[in-house]
């Protein structure tokens, strides 16, 4: 029997995956400690996985818009979103996280010390530590770091010719570059651990024994085979804690899913448009708004509904379409069902996962201020044209033999010893 410490914060669809993760090492006779936001706990509890909360880092008590930490939708470009995201989680919190890890190492005593990607300053505490650390990452890799990986966010292929090697290549060193605006926090932070300072931010990725992405190979476009320590582990998916139960609306139309983000990304307009749009075909239509939005600020005509959560295993059993912003999961799981997927992707990894689908023709992409008449024509177009549909069916088997094969938990356990 091993102990595993597992840290990650409030960023969304990564909670639930590395929740699994616990929960099948758990299974397996280890002990498991989860430590997170306090929001999480129900999640936790859900799957009886023993948490505890972070007390000196920045923490949600809430899934609301108001209780969101890292609020990029009001960053106006990239750049601005890197900034947010080390300033509000990477770096500048990096010497909280790792004081908060370091209590949860010495009162846990862990063997393994797991981590959501984006936590340099729990990173930092196993180091200081020695302990052996894994990254989990429940999504794409999105740092720049991984050679031969097309960029991270705008949606790029793999590269076809020399020339977009080159420019991938560019375009990943000059990412690289503006991470670095967070590297003298970090160091900062290591300083007070005892650790010497590092010249790239991102050095500090190399205390990772293992990086292991709960994600699909077959989804990918990661280059073959993963550079090490890099490893795919299967997809780790399931319906969260506060989804509560619902019965579609009756009748024999097609069923059209809709699902935004968990996090609030001022997703309002597109929902709207969507809303607007299923209305003016033949089709029953169910929102699901999510933690963040009230269902009550949406007038919707009488062939949608539209809920804050509902089981998604259980409406995509009979879905004929999924419309999605394109987070991982909300990507990955409508194909696994065969669903052919409309992508209108608002940042993030959404880009990216909208690319994976187009290119493998089991979906279509529009942008997220799109018009209601240009949504209803692509739901048409997903409806009636049969090729979207064998090719979310063909991905979609792929993707669900990687998850009967998804082996997190063993990849954890050999870093024991």
């Amino acid at each position: 029997m091993a102990r595993y410490l597992f840290t990650t914060w409030e960023g969304g669809g990564h909670v639930q995956p590395m929740l699994l993760v616990a929960r099948d090492l758990a299974a397996r006779g280890h002990e498991v400690l989860v430590l997170s936001d306090p929001c999480n706990a129900p999640d936790a509890a859900a799957l009886s996985t023993p948490f505890r909360a972070w007390t000196t880092a920045p923490v949600q008590t809430g899934k609301t818009r108001e209780d969101d930490r890292l609020k990029d939708h009001e960053a106006d470009n990239p750049l601005a979103v890197i900034q947010r995201l080390l300033d509000r989680v990477m770096s500048g919190p990096a010497l909280a996280y790792a004081q908060d890890t370091l209590a949860a190492i010495d009162a846990f005593a862990p063997d393994v010390v797991v981590s959501q990607e984006l936590l340099l300053g729990a990173m930092a505490a196993a180091e200081a530590r020695r302990l052996p650390l894994a990254l989990l990452a429940a999504n794409i890799w999105s740092l720049p770091t991984m050679p031969g990986a097309p960029p991270f966010g705008a949606g790029m292929l793999p590269a076809a010719s020399d020339e977009e090697k080159a420019m991938h290549a560019m375009v990943g060193q000059m990412s690289r570059g503006f991470f670095q605006a967070g590297l003298p926090d970090l160091n900062t932070a290591r300083a007070a651990l005892d650790l010497p300072p590092l010249a790239d931010l991102f050095e500090q990725l190399d205390a990772a024994r293992a990086i292991l992405l709960a994600t699909s190979r077959a989804f990918d476009f990661a280059p073959e085979p993963l550079p090490a320590p890099f490893a795919y582990v299967g997809p780790y998916l399931a319906d969260p804690a506060w989804a509560r139960p619902f019965t579609p609306p009756p009748g024999d139309l097609p069923l059209v899913v809709v699902s935004f983000s968990s996090l609030y990304q001022a997703q309002e307009p597109v929902l709207r448009a969507i809303i607007a749009a299923l209305g003016a075909l033949p089709v029953r239509g169910v929102v699901t708004t999510g933690p963040t939005i009230d269902p009550a600020e949406f007038d919707a005509p009488a062939n949608v509904a539209v809920v804050r959560s509902a089981p998604h295993g259980d409406l995509l059993r009979d879905a004929a379409l999924f419309v999605t912003h394109a987070g991982h999961g909300s990507t990955l799981r409508p194909l696994m069902a065969g669903a052919p997927l409309l992508c209108l992707p608002m940042g993030r990894d959404q880009h990216d996962n909208a690319a994976r689908v187009t290119h493998r023709g089991a979906g279509l992409t529009l942008p997220a201020d799109a018009a209601p008449d240009a949504i209803a024509a692509a739901v048409r177009r997903l409806l009636d044209e049969p090729a979207f549909r064998t090719a979310a069916q063909t991905l979609g088997a792929a993707i669900r033999a990687d998850e009967a094969a998804r082996d997190a938990a063993a990849a954890l356990e050999a870093l024991v010893g």
